[in-house]
Protein backbone atom coordinates (compact mmCIF):
# COMPACT_ATOMS: atom_id res chain seq x y z
CA UNK A 1 0.00 0.00 0.00
CA UNK A 2 1.55 3.29 -1.11
CA UNK A 3 2.31 6.01 1.38
CA UNK A 4 4.28 9.22 1.72
CA UNK A 5 7.42 10.28 3.53
CA UNK A 6 8.44 13.08 5.82
CA UNK A 7 12.20 12.78 5.85
CA UNK A 8 12.94 9.29 7.13
CA UNK A 9 9.40 8.82 8.49
CA UNK A 10 7.00 6.75 6.41
CA UNK A 11 3.27 7.52 6.63
CA UNK A 12 0.45 5.25 5.44
CA UNK A 13 -3.26 5.99 5.67
CA UNK A 14 -5.58 3.19 6.83
CA UNK A 15 -9.19 3.93 5.89
CA UNK A 16 -12.01 2.35 7.88
CA UNK A 17 -15.03 3.99 6.23
CA UNK A 18 -16.40 7.12 4.57
CA UNK A 19 -19.80 8.54 5.38
CA UNK A 20 -22.05 11.57 4.75
CA UNK A 21 -21.88 12.70 8.36
CA UNK A 22 -24.40 15.54 8.54
CA UNK A 23 -25.89 18.48 6.71
CA UNK A 24 -23.18 21.10 6.34
CA UNK A 25 -25.55 23.69 7.79
CA UNK A 26 -26.05 21.56 10.91
CA UNK A 27 -22.40 20.62 11.36
CA UNK A 28 -21.26 24.22 10.84
CA UNK A 29 -23.94 26.29 12.63
CA UNK A 30 -22.56 29.60 11.31
CA UNK A 31 -22.50 28.47 7.67
CA UNK A 32 -24.78 30.58 5.47
CA UNK A 33 -26.29 29.58 2.14
CA UNK A 34 -23.89 31.94 0.38
CA UNK A 35 -20.90 30.41 2.18
CA UNK A 36 -22.09 26.92 1.28
CA UNK A 37 -22.36 27.94 -2.37
CA UNK A 38 -18.79 29.22 -2.25
CA UNK A 39 -17.59 25.99 -0.65
CA UNK A 40 -19.38 23.92 -3.26
CA UNK A 41 -17.70 25.93 -6.02
CA UNK A 42 -14.18 25.18 -4.79
CA UNK A 43 -14.15 21.74 -3.16
CA UNK A 44 -13.60 18.64 -5.32
CA UNK A 45 -16.46 16.27 -6.07
CA UNK A 46 -17.26 13.84 -3.31
CA UNK A 47 -16.71 16.13 -0.33
CA UNK A 48 -20.30 17.41 -0.38
CA UNK A 49 -23.39 15.48 -1.42
CA UNK A 50 -26.05 16.98 -3.67
CA UNK A 51 -28.19 17.25 -0.53
CA UNK A 52 -25.56 19.44 1.16
CA UNK A 53 -24.11 16.80 3.49
CA UNK A 54 -20.42 16.81 4.34
CA UNK A 55 -18.69 13.54 3.52
CA UNK A 56 -16.04 12.54 6.04
CA UNK A 57 -13.39 9.84 5.91
CA UNK A 58 -12.54 7.90 9.05
CA UNK A 59 -8.94 6.78 8.89
CA UNK A 60 -5.79 6.20 10.89
CA UNK A 61 -2.17 6.90 10.06
CA UNK A 62 0.66 4.42 10.41
CA UNK A 63 3.89 6.22 11.19
CA UNK A 64 7.06 4.20 10.67
CA UNK A 65 10.11 5.87 12.17
CA UNK A 66 12.68 3.12 11.69
CA UNK A 67 12.62 2.64 15.45
CA UNK A 68 8.92 2.45 16.20
CA UNK A 69 5.65 1.61 14.49
CA UNK A 70 3.08 4.18 15.60
CA UNK A 71 -0.66 4.14 14.89
CA UNK A 72 -2.38 7.54 15.19
CA UNK A 73 -6.11 7.50 16.04
CA UNK A 74 -8.04 4.26 15.62
CA UNK A 75 -11.35 5.25 14.01
CA UNK A 76 -14.72 3.83 15.02
CA UNK A 77 -14.28 0.12 15.79
CA UNK A 78 -16.49 -2.92 15.34
CA UNK A 79 -19.33 -4.18 17.56
CA UNK A 80 -19.67 -0.89 19.47
CA UNK A 81 -22.93 0.65 20.60
CA UNK A 82 -23.26 4.30 19.60
CA UNK A 83 -26.75 5.48 20.60
CA UNK A 84 -26.07 9.06 19.48
CA UNK A 85 -24.78 7.83 16.11
CA UNK A 86 -26.81 4.71 15.27
CA UNK A 87 -25.25 4.48 11.79
CA UNK A 88 -21.98 3.70 13.58
CA UNK A 89 -23.38 1.07 15.95
CA UNK A 90 -22.40 -2.57 15.49
CA UNK A 91 -20.04 -1.89 12.61
CA UNK A 92 -18.37 -4.83 10.94
CA UNK A 93 -15.56 -3.23 8.94
CA UNK A 94 -12.38 -4.95 7.77
CA UNK A 95 -10.11 -2.38 9.39
CA UNK A 96 -7.60 -4.99 10.53
CA UNK A 97 -7.50 -6.42 7.02
CA UNK A 98 -6.74 -2.97 5.65
CA UNK A 99 -4.07 -2.56 8.30
CA UNK A 100 -2.56 -5.89 7.24
CA UNK A 101 -2.62 -4.79 3.59
CA UNK A 102 -0.50 -1.83 4.70
CA UNK A 103 2.01 -4.30 6.14
CA UNK A 104 1.08 -3.95 9.79
CA UNK A 105 -0.26 -6.61 12.15
CA UNK A 106 -1.71 -5.61 15.54
CA UNK A 107 1.29 -7.17 17.26
CA UNK A 108 3.65 -4.92 15.28
CA UNK A 109 2.35 -1.65 16.73
CA UNK A 110 4.61 -0.11 19.39
CA UNK A 111 2.54 2.99 20.18
CA UNK A 112 -1.06 4.03 19.66
CA UNK A 113 -1.36 7.80 19.82
CA UNK A 114 -4.70 9.50 20.45
CA UNK A 115 -5.16 13.12 19.35
CA UNK A 116 -8.28 13.08 21.54
CA UNK A 117 -10.69 10.57 23.03
CA UNK A 118 -13.87 10.91 20.97
CA UNK A 119 -15.51 7.64 19.96
CA UNK A 120 -14.51 7.91 16.29
CA UNK A 121 -10.81 8.23 17.16
CA UNK A 122 -10.47 5.45 19.74
CA UNK A 123 -12.79 2.71 18.44
CA UNK A 124 -10.11 0.20 17.43
CA UNK A 125 -8.22 0.73 20.67
CA UNK A 126 -10.14 -2.37 21.72
CA UNK A 127 -11.93 -5.30 20.14
CA UNK A 128 -14.54 -7.70 21.48
CA UNK A 129 -13.16 -11.11 22.49
CA UNK A 130 -15.40 -13.60 24.33
CA UNK A 131 -17.67 -10.82 25.49
CA UNK A 132 -14.85 -8.60 26.80
CA UNK A 133 -13.16 -5.50 25.41
CA UNK A 134 -9.44 -6.18 25.11
CA UNK A 135 -6.59 -4.08 23.66
CA UNK A 136 -6.44 -4.60 19.90
CA UNK A 137 -2.71 -3.90 19.85
CA UNK A 138 -1.30 -6.16 22.58
CA UNK A 139 2.29 -4.92 22.52
CA UNK A 140 1.50 -1.22 22.24
CA UNK A 141 1.51 1.55 24.77
CA UNK A 142 -1.42 3.90 24.25
CA UNK A 143 -0.40 7.55 24.58
CA UNK A 144 -3.14 9.91 25.75
CA UNK A 145 -2.98 13.52 26.87
CA UNK A 146 -3.55 13.60 30.62
CA UNK A 147 -5.82 16.67 30.41
CA UNK A 148 -8.03 14.91 27.85
CA UNK A 149 -8.24 11.69 29.83
CA UNK A 150 -9.05 13.41 33.10
CA UNK A 151 -11.89 15.37 31.51
CA UNK A 152 -13.65 12.30 30.14
CA UNK A 153 -12.87 10.22 33.22
CA UNK A 154 -14.58 12.84 35.40
CA UNK A 155 -17.57 13.00 33.07
CA UNK A 156 -17.84 9.22 33.07
CA UNK A 157 -17.64 9.09 36.87
CA UNK A 158 -20.41 11.70 37.10
CA UNK A 159 -22.84 9.31 35.42
CA UNK A 160 -24.01 11.98 32.98
CA UNK A 161 -25.30 10.80 29.63
CA UNK A 162 -23.05 12.01 26.81
CA UNK A 163 -22.33 11.15 23.19
CA UNK A 164 -18.76 10.12 24.05
CA UNK A 165 -19.51 8.24 27.26
CA UNK A 166 -19.91 4.82 25.65
CA UNK A 167 -16.72 5.31 23.63
CA UNK A 168 -14.81 6.07 26.80
CA UNK A 169 -16.32 3.02 28.46
CA UNK A 170 -15.56 0.46 25.75
CA UNK A 171 -12.46 1.92 24.09
CA UNK A 172 -10.50 3.82 26.76
CA UNK A 173 -11.22 2.36 30.20
CA UNK A 174 -10.25 -1.18 29.09
CA UNK A 175 -6.85 0.21 28.06
CA UNK A 176 -6.40 1.68 31.53
CA UNK A 177 -7.44 -1.56 33.21
CA UNK A 178 -4.96 -3.49 31.06
CA UNK A 179 -2.26 -1.02 32.18
CA UNK A 180 -1.47 -0.14 28.57
CA UNK A 181 -2.19 3.59 28.82
CA UNK A 182 0.49 6.26 29.21
CA UNK A 183 -0.89 9.64 30.28
CA UNK A 184 1.37 12.49 29.19
CA UNK A 185 1.58 16.27 29.18
CA UNK A 186 0.25 18.18 26.16
CA UNK A 187 3.79 18.85 24.87
CA UNK A 188 5.15 15.32 25.35
CA UNK A 189 7.95 14.20 23.02
CA UNK A 190 7.42 10.59 21.97
CA UNK A 191 10.73 10.27 20.12
CA UNK A 192 13.14 12.55 18.33
CA UNK A 193 11.08 14.54 15.84
CA UNK A 194 7.67 13.44 17.17
CA UNK A 195 5.95 15.57 19.78
CA UNK A 196 2.54 16.68 20.93
CA UNK A 197 1.28 20.25 20.88
CA UNK A 198 -1.84 21.44 22.70
CA UNK A 199 -4.62 22.49 20.36
CA UNK A 200 -7.69 22.57 22.59
CA UNK A 201 -11.22 23.48 21.70
CA UNK A 202 -12.66 20.58 19.77
CA UNK A 203 -12.17 18.69 23.01
CA UNK A 204 -10.70 19.92 26.30
CA UNK A 205 -7.34 18.18 25.87
CA UNK A 206 -7.05 17.86 22.11
CA UNK A 207 -3.49 17.73 20.77
CA UNK A 208 -1.88 17.71 17.36
CA UNK A 209 1.16 15.60 16.57
CA UNK A 210 4.19 17.35 15.10
CA UNK A 211 6.60 15.47 12.85
CA UNK A 212 10.08 16.56 11.82
CA UNK A 213 12.77 14.56 10.03
CA UNK A 214 15.68 15.46 7.78
CA UNK A 215 14.55 19.06 7.45
CA UNK A 216 10.97 18.17 6.50
CA UNK A 217 7.95 18.85 8.70
CA UNK A 218 4.41 17.66 9.08
CA UNK A 219 1.50 17.65 11.50
CA UNK A 220 -1.35 15.26 12.25
CA UNK A 221 -4.25 17.58 12.95
CA UNK A 222 -6.87 15.39 14.59
CA UNK A 223 -10.21 17.21 14.64
CA UNK A 224 -9.02 20.79 14.81
CA UNK A 225 -9.94 20.75 11.09
CA UNK A 226 -12.76 18.50 9.84
CA UNK A 227 -13.50 19.54 6.29
CA UNK A 228 -12.20 21.57 3.35
CA UNK A 229 -14.90 24.15 4.11
CA UNK A 230 -12.81 25.25 7.10
CA UNK A 231 -9.95 26.29 4.83
CA UNK A 232 -12.27 28.47 2.77
CA UNK A 233 -13.79 29.79 6.01
CA UNK A 234 -11.38 29.18 8.93
CA UNK A 235 -13.79 30.83 11.39
CA UNK A 236 -16.21 27.92 11.04
CA UNK A 237 -16.40 25.87 14.20
CA UNK A 238 -18.54 22.76 14.41
CA UNK A 239 -21.45 21.50 16.44
CA UNK A 240 -19.06 18.80 17.69
CA UNK A 241 -16.65 21.28 19.30
CA UNK A 242 -16.64 21.49 23.09
CA UNK A 243 -15.51 25.12 23.04
CA UNK A 244 -16.32 26.69 19.66
CA UNK A 245 -14.42 29.93 20.26
CA UNK A 246 -11.25 28.21 21.49
CA UNK A 247 -11.48 25.77 18.58
CA UNK A 248 -11.79 28.74 16.20
CA UNK A 249 -8.73 30.50 17.64
CA UNK A 250 -6.57 27.38 17.63
CA UNK A 251 -7.71 26.24 14.18
CA UNK A 252 -6.84 29.60 12.63
CA UNK A 253 -3.47 29.62 14.41
CA UNK A 254 -2.68 26.11 13.18
CA UNK A 255 -3.66 26.92 9.59
CA UNK A 256 -1.62 30.12 9.58
CA UNK A 257 1.35 28.36 11.17
CA UNK A 258 1.57 25.76 8.40
CA UNK A 259 0.25 27.67 5.37
CA UNK A 260 2.86 28.26 2.72
CA UNK A 261 5.62 26.47 4.64
CA UNK A 262 5.70 23.17 2.74
CA UNK A 263 4.65 21.32 5.86
CA UNK A 264 2.64 18.16 5.16
CA UNK A 265 -0.72 18.35 6.91
CA UNK A 266 -2.25 14.96 7.74
CA UNK A 267 -5.96 15.52 8.28
CA UNK A 268 -8.26 13.20 10.18
CA UNK A 269 -11.43 13.37 8.09
CA UNK A 270 -10.64 14.68 4.60
CA UNK A 271 -11.44 12.25 1.84
CA UNK A 272 -8.38 11.30 -0.19
CA UNK A 273 -6.15 13.08 -0.69
CA UNK A 274 -6.17 13.60 3.06
CA UNK A 275 -2.49 14.60 3.28
CA UNK A 276 -1.35 17.79 1.61
CA UNK A 277 -0.08 21.33 1.97
CA UNK A 278 -2.08 24.36 3.00
CA UNK A 279 -1.51 27.36 0.74
CA UNK A 280 -2.80 30.93 1.08
CA UNK A 281 -5.38 31.84 -1.54
CA UNK A 282 -6.73 35.38 -1.44
CA UNK A 283 -8.29 35.95 1.95
CA UNK A 284 -8.61 32.19 2.56
CA UNK A 285 -6.64 29.00 2.04
CA UNK A 286 -6.62 25.97 -0.22
CA UNK A 287 -5.47 22.39 0.27
CA UNK A 288 -3.04 20.95 -2.25
CA UNK A 289 -3.46 17.22 -1.68
CA UNK A 290 -0.58 14.85 -2.29
CA UNK A 291 -1.75 11.56 -0.71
Amino acid sequence: MAGIEIGSFGITRVVETEYPMAKASAFFPELTDDMLAQVRSVVPAGHLTDAGEIVLSFHSYILRTGRYNILVDTCCGNDKQRPYRPAFSNLNNDYLGTLAAAGMQPEDVDFVMCTHLHWDHVGWNTRLVDGHWVPTFPNARYIMARREYEHWDALYASGKDHAHRTGFEDSVLPIMRAEKAVLVDDDHEVDTGIWLEPCHGHSPGHVVINLQSQGQRGVVTGDIIHHLAQLRFPDLSTSADTDTELARVNRKALIEKHAGTGSLVCTAHFRAPSVGRIEPEGDAFRFDGVY
